[in-house]
């Protein structure tokens, strides 16, 4: 159990720094496109390396489970963009929490897509993970006025594009490996990414010139590679509904990430917010029943 326990933790920790790389990667004068683009693309590499190393066997997109992975991967490639671009227009520490509303997103779209209709207990996790929302988002703040709508607007799609993930993500594709589906579904994000984004950094120098591929490496492993292999190892352990409750632990790390490295200022109230937050996913995912894994 406590092996699992650390094995998601860690998958969490993984995908809270990803908007700090990010953040970092545009002081540094890289695009959206550059970005998203060397993350997809070696994740996707490295996860085709891990599942021939394996020497497990291989469905090409005859099977109808690998369509579905190679199609689901398009969201993740929205997610991608969505997110980052948020990134660019508000604090990294407020583009998480906006980020983190698939919680209550998912009850939503299941109850709508699935008739699975949410408990008392859930609908009053909706509610303070919607409060918690506010105060960590600084908008009781005096700095609230400076939050740029576009950041706001981008942050929530990014949230909608990854409900649709979560919510599909647990029903399909039930006979491929967990690494073959996770490559299946990393190419995907990286064909939709490329038709968005040309990868013109391969002739323009900035590849190698500006050493863009230094920022795609800790991309692809906090963001594409560890976090599926660490849940698929840990999930299993601790159980879909505590896994859920301890990746929620991307939310804090994420904030003190931003705090350290970018040096982003966090308010008592933002905090609260975020105890707020993280009390009330836990509370609706220990009523919770369903098999969909609601985490990143």
């Amino acid at each position: 159990m406590w092996k699992g326990i650390l094995l998601v933790l860690l998958g969490a920790c993984s995908f809270g720094i990803l908007s700090t790389i990010v953040k970092l990667g545009y002081q540094q004068g890289f695009t959206l496109g550059e970005l998203c683009s060397v993350q997809a693309g070696f994740g996707m590499l490295a996860l085709w390396g891990i599942h021939f190393l394996s020497r497990a066997q291989t469905y090409g997109l005859k099977n109808k489970d690998v369509r579905t992975s190679f199609i689901l991967g398009s969201s993740t490639g929205l997610v991608s963009i969505t997110y980052y671009q948020s990134v660019q227009y508000i604090p990294a520490s407020v583009a998480i929490i906006l980020l983190m509303q698939f919680t209550w997103m998912s009850m939503l779209a299941e109850w709508i897509i699935y008739k699975r209709r949410p408990s008392v207990v859930q609908w009053i996790a909706v509610i303070c993970i919607l409060a918690g929302t506010l105060l960590a988002g600084g908008v009781l703040n005096s700095g609230a006025a400076q939050l740029n709508w576009k950041g706001i607007g981008f942050g929530l799609l990014a949230a909608l594009c990854y409900t649709v993930f979560i919510v599909v993500s647990g029903r399909v594709a039930p006979s491929l490996k967990p690494v073959l589906k996770s490559a299946w579904i990393v190419t995907g994000a990286f064909l939709i990414i490329t038709l968005i984004f040309p990868p013109v950094y391969f002739f323009n120098g900035r590849f190698t010139g500006a050493d863009l591929w230094i920022w795609g490496l800790p991309l692809a492993a906090f963001g594409t590679v560890l976090p599926p292999f660490l849940f698929s190892k840990g999930m299993p352990q601790t159980g879909v509904s505590l896994g859920a409750i301890l990746s929620a632990a991307e939310l804090p790390v994420a904030m003190l990430s931003a705090t350290i490295f970018l040096h982003e200022s966090v308010s008592a109230l933002q905090i609260l917010g975020v105890v707020i937050i993280l009390s009330a996913i836990a509370m609706a995912n220990l009523k919770r029943r369903s098999p969909v894994m609601s985490t990143i």
